[in-house]
């Protein structure tokens, strides 16, 4: 029981740090674009 637990919190924290860092870049990579739109005008 406890190694289907550990195993669980293990899976569930590999994806809740997956999902950060995908956030993360996705919000990076909209800064970007928004600077180079205020660049450009």
């Amino acid at each position: 029981m406890v190694r289907k637990v550990m195993t669980l919190v293990l899976i569930g924290s590999s994806l809740a740090i997956a999902a950060c860092n995908t956030v993360r870049g996705a919000a990076a990579d909209v800064n970007s674009a928004a600077n180079a739109v205020d660049n450009a005008t």
